[in-house]
């Protein structure tokens, strides 16, 4: 996959002076805090996306979930509002089929423990999902709640005992209708530690998925939009893509001041909308950062912010100002008192 570097030094963000929509050909997007959170239409998503869209941007679906087959995640989009085709959909269980049938070849056999997104993806690159004790070139694991205690414990001893490993993904948690529970990435560690392997890993932030996006869906100049910076944002920094960190999921305040420069993202916004705009990125003033009117620095290790402007601004001071901290000291900036301007 091309690089397409934007970067104005480590610790800043990006600039674009065309709209990310117009600079970029291909948006990967996350799903779960991006386009909806807990299966709910994030506000205004559809209604961006489809802007995006008409300003000739391609959309790629893109997901760490290996449990759901590409065309139900399809679906579900659309009953948000979301134009998605089939084909729009890219799930790790398709990027961990891609590096089984490169290595091993059409008709190999491959010891399926998963859910039906998983198996499909096998099926669909030519590969033989079989049985834990069946004969087999390699193992694939993936997101399945039914899959059985007895079954994961053969697939365990034949990993120690020297059979191919790719896992899906090594997310720690999933959101559920009950809360978040642990996620296949538990699974993954518990295989690892007990057969003293190291998995193949074929969903972010590892480079799997979002070259089996780009090979999938097209782009010459691509960009990854997501809202977690341990995977979508470590993911295309690992992987030589600039990247658009969305607040509408998982990280807040506490998260972006903390980030370290794996995670860092190339452009910052508060939603979707920040697809159909150019970026400015914050300059170094005499004390601390300005943007849009807005000055961030740190005083005795505390963040304090003056100014009014525009709320995507006060975002990106305030990243500028934590991280340059961060880098120059080692410490994260102390947050007392520091409230998130309203829209």
């Amino acid at each position: 996959m091309p690089p397409h570097p934007i970067l104005v030094e480590v610790c800043v963000l990006g600039t674009s002076e065309q709209a990310l929509a117009g600079a970029y050909d291909l948006a990967m997007l996350d799903l779960d805090g991006v386009v909806y959170v807990s299966g709910d239409a994030v506000p205004g998503a559809a209604e961006h996306l489809a802007a995006a869209r008409s300003a000739g941007m391609r959309l790629a679906f893109i997901t760490n979930n290996a449990a759901r087959p590409p065309a139900t995640v399809a679906a579900h989009l659309r009953d948000l509002g979301v134009e998605a085709a089939t084909e729009d959909v890219v799930t790790s269980a398709q990027a961990a089929a891609r590096v089984l049938a490169d290595r091993f070849g059409a008709g190999a056999a491959v010891v399926c423990l998963g859910a039906d997104g998983l198996r499909e993806s096998l099926l669909a690159e030519g590969l033989s999902p079989v049985g834990a004790d069946d004969d087999a070139v390699a193992v694939a694991t993936g997101y399945g709640p039914e899959v059985r205690w007895s079954e994961i414990m053969r697939a365990a001893v034949r990993i120690r005992d020297g059979l191919p490993w790719v896992a899906s993904n090594t997310d720690a948690t999933i959101p559920t209708a009950f809360g978040v529970a642990p996620g296949h990435g538990v699974q993954v560690d518990m295989l690892r530690r007990f057969a003293g392997v190291d998995p193949v890993v074929a969903g972010k932030p590892e480079r799997p998925l979002l070259d089996e996006t780009v090979r999938r869906v097209g782009g010459h100049r691509p960009l990854m939009v997501g809202d977690r910076l341990d995977t979508d944002i470590e993911g295309a920094r690992r992987t030589g893509v600039d990247s658009l960190l969305v607040l509408t999921g998982v990280t807040g305040l506490p998260e972006l001041v903390t980030a370290s420069p794996d995670e860092r993202p190339t452009y910052l916004a508060p939603d979707l909308a920040g697809l159909l705009v150019a970026h400015g990125a914050p300059e170094r003033a005499d004390v601390g950062w300005t943007l849009g009117g807005w000055r961030a620095e740190v005083s005795d290790g505390a963040l304090r912010l003056g100014g009014d402007g525009a709320v995507e601004d006060w975002w990106r001071v305030v990243a500028a100002a934590a991280w340059s901290h961060l880098d120059e000291t080692g410490e994260p900036v102390h947050l007392s008192g520091v409230q998130v301007p309203s829209r």
